[in-house]
């Protein structure tokens, strides 16, 4: 079978549970064949070895079950890095690197301004993508040097969630930056006994009822990575506008955010007004984000 042939026999198989049929074939071949889209294009009429093939097939099997593409690779590019994903952490966003782009300007900042060495919380840091993106930024972006660079801490409430950061960790930062990080599982602030300069979060904040719908399309992401609305036993708020966590967080991250420290959340378009509404009730000054898609995004908190 040639990669023409596949591009068009698979899209059409694929139609029914994508909305991306032909991106999706596309970025299996390009994984299988370890190529770029460049050359599926300039080379439609090589044919695929019989192997690769194999690998490929099992792979759309696995999409057509609805498996995302970012599981079925084990692989997620997020700003500008590819980062390691499995079916134990949220699958990094688009919209995510809106927190990314504000919190490496803010830190930038802050490292300018201060003589003592930064301290930032990564809470629920699933893949790590929010940390690590800003460690690699500072230094590849912004040209921050070594012994000017933050120490962050990666916290989430999964011990598997902390295992793929610390893969990602490994796989995208040298040894100098890996100083820099450490991990540490934790229901939120429990088992935290420090206090930061700057705490980044993208915490689970779908409404309950939207969750229910997201789960429908088959894309496998654990539901306590998303729902706002669900402890770590399983158990509902009574509340379903998935700001019950969010609430929660803000509440104990207030005894952990040193003087003149900020805070940097990503929230749901829907939810971000009343984050921002909590975040006054417990006396913070409080800015909201919008993403690339001109929607409200993230909310800066700080006192």
């Amino acid at each position: 079978m040639t990669i023409k042939e596949c591009r068009n026999l698979y899209k059409k198989e694929l139609q029914s549970v994508s909305s991306t049929p032909l991106l999706d074939v596309d970025v299996l071949l390009c994984f299988f064949l370890s190529c770029d889209k460049t050359h599926l294009l300039l080379n439609d009429n090589q044919e695929i070895d019989e192997n690769v093939l194999i690998g490929f097939l099992n792979a759309i099997e696995n999409r057509k079950k609805g498996i995302p593409i970012a599981y079925i690779i084990n692989k997620k590019s997020f700003y500008g890095y590819d980062f390691y994903v499995d079916s134990s952490v949220l699958i990094p966003k688009p919209d995510t690197e809106t927190l990314v782009e504000k919190a490496v300007v803010l830190i930038s900042e802050k490292i300018k301004k201060n003589e003592s060495i930064l301290t930032i919380c990564d809470m629920c840091s699933g893949s790590g993508c929010i940390a690590i993106s800003v460690l690699l930024s500072l230094v590849n972006d912004f040209h921050v040097p070594y012994n000017k660079l933050p120490k962050i801490i990666l916290v989430d409430i999964s011990k598997k969630a902390l295992d793929v950061s610390r893969k990602n960790a490994e796989l995208l930062l040298d040894s100098r930056l890996n100083e820099r990080v450490r991990f540490l599982q934790s229901n939120l602030f429990e088992m935290v006994p420090y206090k930061f300069d700057v705490i980044l979060t993208n915490p689970p904040y779908v409404p309950h009822f939207m969750v229910e719908e997201l789960l429908k399309d088959g894309r496998s992401e654990p539901r306590l990575a998303l729902d706002g609305d669900v402890d770590e036993f399983g158990n509902y708020s009574t509340s379903i506008d998935g700001l019950s966590l969010i609430k929660r967080f803000i509440v104990e991250a207030d005894a952990h955010l040193a003087p003149y420290g900020f805070m940097l959340m990503e929230t749901g378009e829907y939810n971000a007004e009343g984050a921002e509404n909590f975040g006054h009730k417990n006396y913070f000054k409080t800015k909201i984000y919008k993403d690339i898609n001109n929607q409200l995004r993230v909310v800066q908190f700080e006192k």
